[in-house]
């Protein structure tokens, strides 16, 4: 359920046309999904405490009103093991246009799976569960559905891909733990149902044997340009 914060938080992105990750994630995170461990540095102190008490690895974003496709800007760093190479990293980021802050978390590793939903002039809110991560445009595995879902409607869309295997557990590699992801959809669907928007991207979520966690976020918002 959308909370006075969550709907605040997307009437400020209406103006701007889109959600910054942050705040895409904060309204997530109020709606009970899993987010990552995380600081908004405007320091390098803060990026390198945050660090220090959580443990690396850690991810670096670039946050900025100007960037709303982060790989276009290489404005993402993941797989940071030193508070040298995190130091580096956030001067960089703090330099790319309207950068203001960096969004410094904890990495999480496992499967990458894509959910998003788009609003569909005739139908309302179609939601999408795929292939993620990279892959997203490499592989094109994607099934759709109507929101709100059923778990069994989940099921049957994340049987129908082409990765499923990869879900289940492939040539050694542990699977994901299924009925947190398909929680993870059926939630999704539901609270998208109050939301006003054009696009939402969860991409990648990381989903392990214990978890599934929105390591990226994005909301465009309804009639944005």
């Amino acid at each position: 359920m959308l909370t006075e914060n969550a709907r605040n938080i997307l009437a400020r992105g209406k103006r701007l046309g889109w959600v910054m990750e942050p705040d895409a994630k904060a309204i997530f995170a109020e709606a009970g999904f899993d987010v990552p461990d995380s600081i908004l540095a405007t320091s390098r102190d803060q990026a390198l405490g945050f660090a220090e008490n959580t443990g690396y690895p850690v991810a670096a974003k670039a946050v900025s009103p100007e960037i709303v496709h982060k790989t276009e800007h290489n404005a993402v760093v993941t797989g940071i093991t030193t508070p040298e190479a995190l130091a580096g990293a956030f001067d960089r980021l703090m330099g790319l246009p309207g950068v203001k802050q960096v969004l410094v978390e904890t990495m999480v590793y496992g499967v990458e799976v894509i959910i998003g939903a788009k609003q569909d002039f005739q139908f309302g809110p179609v939601v999408m569960l795929g292939t993620g991560g990279i892959g997203v445009e490499i592989f094109n595995d994607t099934a759709i559905g109507m929101a709100p879902l059923k778990r069994k409607e989940v099921v049957a869309m994340a049987e129908s891909l082409r990765a499923r295997e990869l879900l289940k557990g492939f040539r050694g590699r542990p699977g994901v733990n299924m009925d947190c992801l398909v929680d993870t959809v059926v939630r999704f669907s539901s609270l998208v149902m109050e939301m006003a928007f054009d696009s939402i991207d969860l991409n990648p979520v990381i989903c392990t044997r214990e978890r599934c966690v929105l390591a990226d976020a994005r909301i465009i918002t309804a009639n944005a340009s």
